[in-house]
């Protein structure tokens, strides 16, 4: 029986998570579902992406943010969150580094909110429930 092995060539390609010099882009996850945070982390680790964070709220998405400046090269955040919401945390986000890259995940019908925060500073949106294809599509985008 032929293994992978055998085919070297067969679906070879570079993974999208690394930069021009090989290092993988630095991601820090803002998102209130659990589950749509290891979704994001399934999808960005199989590509090689490093999540170097998580936080299930704007508050510590913003303490996070601000720890490991300026080792973050993407931030995705959840508009809609408690204690401090998506919007909000990107307007301190950018305040703090006017260079921050963050790109926004919302519901669908939520098409105000995204022009607010696209307004803000945010560099894209992703809209839920995710798909991988447009995931990475979005962030290599704005990587890019």
């Amino acid at each position: 029986m032929k293994v992978n092995a055998d085919f070297p060539t067969i679906n070879a390609k570079d993974p999208q998570g690394l930069d021009p010099s090989g290092i993988p882009y630095k991601v820090l996850l803002v998102d209130d579902s659990m589950f749509v945070r290891k979704q994001l982390n399934q999808i960005l680790s199989s590509e090689g992406f490093d999540v170097v964070g998580q936080a299930e709220d704007g508050i510590l998405g913003l303490e996070l943010f601000k720890e490991l400046h300026p080792n973050v090269d993407l931030v995705t955040m959840d508009i809609t969150m408690p204690n401090m919401d998506g919007i909000t945390c990107l307007e301190k986000i950018i305040a703090f580094d006017k260079n921050a890259k963050v790109i926004m995940i919302s519901a669908l019908g939520k098409e105000d909110l995204v022009k607010k925060a696209l307004m803000t500073g945010a560099r894209n949106y992703i809209v839920k429930p995710l798909n991988r294809k447009k995931v990475l599509e979005r962030i290599s985008g704005v990587l890019d």
